[in-house]
This record gives C-alpha cells, structure tokens and sequence, in this order.
C-alpha cells in the first residue's frame, strides 16, 4: 500500500468515524439514533479490519470507492443501512444446471458497487 492510499484510508476511516458521533436518526427518537450510531461505528470496524490485508491496489481502490459510496448514500438518505439489491428479471432459476449458472453471473453482474464486500445470501 503506497503512502498516499494509506492517507486516503485512513481519512475516510476518520470520516466514518466522525460521521457516527454526530449521527440523528431521522425519527429523532434517541434509541434509534444509538442503534444506528452503533451500527455505523460496528460496520466500519467490520470492513475496514475485512480489508486491512488486501495488497492489489485494484482491490483496495475497490474497497475505497465501495466506502465513498456508502458514505454519500447514507448521508443523502439518512439511513446508515445498506440499500436493497433487486434480482434481475428471471432471477429466480431453477436449481438446475446450465441456468442457474447463468442466474449466478447475472446477480453478480447486478449487484452495485456499495454492495460488494457483502457475500451472495
């Protein structure tokens, strides 16, 4: 990890950090917005402890973009959670061969960026 990444990381960890102290639920009840200040502060230790030991800087640019985008979605929503992924049309196949491969790739293919450190469920 070049110098520069590592400043980059290490701001956007701060960045989430910050970000959880001065979290408000939208509902203004002060239960929820401990819960989702939790959920912040315990996703992002989560992740970044995930990703402490990629070395492919595609990888780690990935992972960065990944974060940048969780950032921006929960602040424009108000929501720390991530959003819900839809399967693409035909995305319930049959459990049999050829075309549940195909319903694999297309999932993979569909599933958006501030998802991917998230495994197929």
């Amino acid at each position: 990890m070049t110098a520069s990444t590592r400043r980059t990381v290490l701001s956007l960890y701060m960045r989430v950090l910050r970000i959880a102290r001065s979290w408000q639920a939208p509902s203004g009840v002060k239960g929820d917005t401990e819960t989702e200040r939790n959920y912040i502060l315990q996703e992002a230790c989560t992740l970044f402890r995930q990703n402490q030991q990629l070395t492919d800087q595609e990888s780690i640019q990935r992972s960065i973009e990944e974060c940048e985008a969780r950032i921006e979605i929960g602040l424009h929503y108000r929501n720390p959670y991530p959003r819900p992924t839809y399967l693409p049309p035909l995305g319930l196949a049959t459990q049999k061969g050829r075309k549940l491969k195909a319903q694999q790739r297309l999932r993979k293919q569909a599933k958006p960026l501030y998802l991917q450190s998230y495994d197929e469920t």
